[in-house]
């Protein structure tokens, strides 16, 4: 069974699977990538060596950002790019702009011509319609922007979506992501940042406008939101979105809560990274809590963001092992 299979089936809920995919879904760390050089781990080539050495699943992603990730660099510094109209305009050509689609071109191509023949799923990420605003407005200012700003806001994000729809269709004139992301962090350890209203204001109507044209194409639309999500969790059914990552333990996610309550709803992430430091028994204890869920179906287990730096090759190699004994507990091997 391919990786692109696998993938496609457990997203479907489907059991005719060998097992779950082993894969690390999100690069690891750069002081996580230092400290494992220290033990004389060559870790400076093509992040796919290290899946490959590892033997992971093959998976690659693809960022496609609403703004040139090159404009303002030392600007960013000061925490922000814009403050009102007048600056969206100024940076108008450099956001949303053919540009960017023709740069999202060549990354396809490029991927596309070392990487076609190999084993690949392949999954994409969007900038979201609350976290492209904060890329722009900095942190404070954006929170305050809903107000002061509103807007404005309305126009950018309306930008964002009108500019997705062109690069949807380049994206899917050569590849097939088994499952995308939009890029939100809008939710810390307490709950959301900001109320249902504002979410149905300013978010809501542009996904319904893209998640149709992506569930089309038989991609599953998740939403990437570190901290407390369940409370949010209604909010993106509403909208479409059919999953959640990365479904931080430390902020108090309970992956056999949201089984129970939605359970339908599509997971990847979830294992605990603060023990993988601790050793084999601790993680196969973080492993039992999450079984459960490995065995309804529609979650990929992974660590629920990045591997720290404080795992050792040693432990990362015992939870590779864990990990490939519980996803082999799901499916026709199970």
């Amino acid at each position: 069974m391919t990786s692109k299979e696998r993938f496609e089936k457990v997203l479907s809920f489907s059991r005719d699977v060998d097992r779950l995919p082993v894969t690390e879904w999100a690069p690891w760390w750069t002081l996580t990538l230092d400290a494992w050089e220290k033990e004389g781990l060559n870790v400076r080539g093509d992040l796919h060596d290290l899946h490959e050495y590892f033997g992971l699943d093959r998976l690659h992603q693809f960022w496609f950002e609403g703004r040139d990730p090159n404009f303002g660099e030392g600007i960013s510094k000061l925490g922000h790019l814009i403050e009102n109209e007048q600056d969206y305009m100024f940076m108008r050509p450099y956001v949303c702009s053919d540009g960017i689609i023709e740069k999202a071109k060549r990354d396809i191509d490029t991927y596309l011509t070392k990487y076609a023949d190999k084993d690949y799923a392949v999954w994409m990420s969007l900038d979201g319609f609350f976290w492209y605003p904060r890329t722009l407005f900095g942190i404070e200012n954006h929170l305050y922007a809903f107000y002061d700003h509103a807007d404005l806001m309305t126009r950018m994000n309306e930008d964002l979506c009108e500019f997705y729809i062109k690069l949807l269709d380049l994206v899917y004139s050569y590849i097939d992501p088994v499952f995308m992301t939009f890029a939100e962090d809008m939710s810390y350890n307490l709950g959301p940042m900001i109320s249902k209203d504002l979410y149905d204001e300013f978010m809501d109507p542009y996904f319904k406008i893209l998640i149709p044209k992506i569930k089309a194409h038989g991609t599953h639309p998740f939403i990437d939101t570190d901290g407390f999500v369940e409370p949010l969790i209604p909010w993106f059914l509403q909208s479409g979105i059919e999953g959640i990552l990365p479904l931080e333990r430390m902020a108090g996610v309970d992956i056999c809560r949201i089984r129970e309550n939605y359970p339908k709803l599509l997971m990847v992430g979830a294992f605990d990274k603060t023990v993988m430091h601790l050793g084999e028994e601790a993680m196969r204890k973080e492993f039992e809590r999450i079984k459960p869920v490995i065995l309804s179906g529609g979650y990929i287990p992974g660590v629920d963001h990045q591997t720290p730096p404080d795992v050792t090759v040693e432990n990362y190699e015992i939870f590779l092992k864990l990990l490939r004994e519980y996803c082999g507990m799901y499916g026709n091997n199970g």
